[in-house]
């Protein structure tokens, strides 16, 4: 079946590139579709209006805010990435995106899902679509989207529970009205792995549009075993009800298989005095089986969205979801080494989850005055009905007869026999939530905004513990509040002052279990202290900087010495960020990024004493710089780096992933006016790195010098 899909995407494809006989395809229809006036639903060839970029830019809303309100009068930092510049960094997943953006850093998943740190707080849930919730553990690709908005802070208001350093969300490309075009795109890079997409537009009539993205994909990369391929179909439907109102309905199936890489241990005998570094000299080795660390997903994802105006005034709009997720993986992978006495240890579990979600969002917006104060007000709810069903299972090794077993070191890794009949969790879940929130944006005058808001959540968790035989349960009821104020000396400048907070309950981000102790502790809290600047330089040109103090309480973390426990701690970032994004020149595109994040426990005491220490996975400095420069017409260079200073794998401090600095290269052939090819090199200098980790001895190593030539095609 993957097969017959991947001749289907390519058929599309090469058909794509091949034929000059279609209409001229809108380069920018997902793009500048919007006019200026973004209150006007006349005016939109887009079914549901996600906001105008130039290039790199974004140029007015977000999708995330809920609100009609421009970038520069939002007192929050935000990353947007365009889908221009995705393209232009040929980016494949989104963990690719997140290494330009300030504050931000991709963790390892453990080598099956999305896993990041921002601001200092490790999540694997903080993932919303087109502002509604997404948060099953997968890789997301990035074939169907217009943009990625990274909104930074604590913010409970707009996205409910979690969400503790900031969110992720997806916009997702829409049908646009009166238009037929189609386009694909096809890349190898030089290790053998492919993708191939298509994106095609057809209008039926002038009030309704189809649109269908899909992608196939091939893994490979430099580490000695690693293999895979994702499918992935989007179609969507929108129609335009009248003047007034508008539909989008929208199917999306992800069928992701791939090996789990959990990376290579580290050296031994590391202290906090003396951390120990990753292993040297096996950058490919692969601690795993081939044929037990395995991952799978299959999902499919059904979305309907109603906007409609009441008046000019007076929108609202109404979005459904539901989600059906079946994911599986297994992980034989390394627990300790000894690699020098020519020893290691792995250890080992299989687990499965399936989830079904079900959310109901809605939002009620007015914009208008009332004697000297302009308004945006937000009126919102949203219903949540998830329920999941857990099980993992312990491996257990020929030769120990438990999950672990040590044994001498070869390359390749000769395995003892390991087989996983013992289950130690096997648990139901259901979660049900609701939620009501109310913001308003005041103007005073022509040179203040207070932004005033809170929400009130309920949360509800049954757990049927079937391993243990027993039922457990929690409430949680939660208020949160978000103050504002921003001052504009003119109008494409503002200056700014938040505050924000959110919670996570006690059953963590994926709420997979609940234990007695657990159920009778408050959830962790966020408060978000934020002070903040944003210059529109230009029409096409912004820098923003903020700088910000970040406090959890009650959080959790895991125990370095035991795996299986989690500690309760709570942390402290203090930070700084800017940002510079657009265009220089008409030929000279830039996105250039940077971070200072200084990420501590609170309230660790040994022997008397105060004994913080710095939280994982949490570099202090980060820096990128992207630039795209366009000689002529026909020919351009793009040059970017990232750096990252060393960072703890864990929070035990003991173990240090030295700094590196990476340097990319690109350059684009515009062959035809619809055909266009580039060449985009990836780590030029070849530099040996460690990106990420999981924990101690799961540290990935980042890829040598590769290329990937890609042709895309719009017509």
């Amino acid at each position: 079946m993957n097969l017959r899909i991947a001749g289907v995407l390519g058929a599309v494809s090469v058909l794509a590139i091949a034929s000059g006989l279609a209409p001229a395809y809108a380069a920018d229809a997902g793009t500048t579709a919007a006019t200026d006036d973004i209150d006007s639903v006349e005016d939109q060839r887009e079914i549901i209006v996600t906001g105008r970029s130039e290039g790199y830019l974004a140029l007015d809303i977000v999708r995330a805010a809920k609100t009609p309100t421009p970038l520069v009068d939002i007192p929050q930092a935000i990353s947007v990435y365009t889908r221009e510049q995705i393209e232009d960094q040929a980016l494949q997943d989104l963990a690719d995106v997140l290494r330009y953006t300030p504050g931000v850093s991709s963790n390892q998943g453990e080598g099956h899902r999305d896993q990041i740190s921002i601001r200092g707080q490790d999540t694997t849930a903080d993932f919303f679509v087109d502002g509604v919730r997404d948060d099953v553990q997968y890789y997301r690709p990035l074939y169907n989207l217009e943009r990625v908005e990274v909104l930074k802070g604590s913010n409970a208001l707009l996205f409910g529970r979690g969400g503790g350093g900031g969110v992720i969300n997806r916009v997702s490309k829409t049908p646009v009205l009166g238009e037929t075009f189609y386009g694909g795109s096809a890349s190898v890079d030089s290790f053998g792995a492919f993708a191939l997409t298509s994106d095609i537009n057809a209008a039926l009539g002038e009030t309704v549009g189809l649109r269908l993205n899909a992608m196939y994909e091939e893994f490979d990369n430099h580490r000695d075993v690693y293999e895979g391929n994702r499918i992935a179909i989007n179609p969507t439907a929108g129609f335009s009800i009248g003047e007034k109102t508008r539909l989008l309905l929208s199917y999306e199936f992800v069928d992701d298989d791939r090996i789990v890489d959990r990376g290579i241990p580290s050296t031994t005998g590391g202290t906090i005095a003396n951390p120990a570094r990753p292993v040297s000299g096996f950058y490919r080795t692969f601690f795993g089986s081939p044929e037990a660390n395995l991952a799978s997903l299959e999902a499919h994802i059904l979305r309907g969205r109603l906007e409609h105006s009441f008046t000019d005034d007076l929108r609202y709009d109404m979005t459904v979801q539901y989600a059906d997720f079946d994911k599986s993986y297994g992980n034989l992978f390394a627990a300790a080494s000894n690699l020098a006495g020519g020893r290691v240890t792995l250890d080992s579990y299989r687990d499965a989850t399936q989830r079904e979600n079900f959310f109901v969002q809605g939002n009620l917006v007015w914009t208008g005055q009332t004697g000297p104060f302009s308004h945006t007000l937000l009126a919102g709810y949203e219903y949540g009905d998830q329920q999941s069903a857990n099980s993992r299972q312990n491996g257990r090794f020929a030769t120990s007869g438990t999950n672990t077993a040590t044994f001498a070191f070869s390359d390749p890794l000769v395995i003892p026999a390991v087989t996983f009949p013992v289950t130690n969790r096997n648990t139901v879940s259901n979660v049900t939530f609701y939620s009501v929130y109310l913001q308003d944006q005041i103007g005073i005058g022509e040179h203040f905004d207070v932004v005033l808001g809170a929400r009130y959540d309920r949360f509800e968790i049954d757990v049927n513990d079937i391993q243990a035989g027993r039922q457990l349960s929690r409430t949680d009821t939660e208020w949160s509040p978000r103050l504002g104020l921003i001052f504009k000396p003119f109008e494409a400048m503002s200056f700014y002052a938040s505050y924000t907070k959110t919670f996570l309950p006690r059953s963590g981000d994926q709420f997979l279990s609940l234990t007695p102790a657990q159920a009778t502790l408050a959830p962790e809290a966020f408060d978000n202290y934020e002070i903040g600047a944003k210059w529109d330089i230009a029409s096409n040109l912004r820098v923003s900087a903020a700088v910000f103090q970040l406090d959890r309480e009650n959080g959790v973390v895991v125990d370095p010495a035991n795996p299986a426990n989690s500690l309760l701690t709570g942390s402290r970032t203090r930070g700084f960020e800017a940002q510079f994004t657009g265009q220089i020149t008409s030929a000279w595109q830039v996105n250039a990024g940077y971070s200072y994040l200084d990420a501590d426990e609170r309230g660790r005491v040994v022997a008397g004493a105060i004994a913080n220490r710095s939280i994982g996975q949490v570099p202090r400095h980060m820096a990128s710089l992207w630039n795209r420069y366009d000689v002529s017409d026909r020919l351009g260079f793009g040059l970017g780096l990232t750096h990252q200073a060393s960072q703890f794998a864990s929070i035990s401090n003991t173990v240090k992933l030295p700094a590196f600095t990476r340097v990319d290269a690109a350059v684009f052939f515009k062959l035809s006016d619809q055909i266009e090819a580039q060449i985009n090199v990836e780590n030029l200098f070849d530099e040996r790195y460690f990106p990420a980790s999981h924990n101690d001895n799961n540290i990935t190593t980042g890829e040598p010098i590769n290329a990937r030539f890609t042709v895309r095609a719009r017509f």
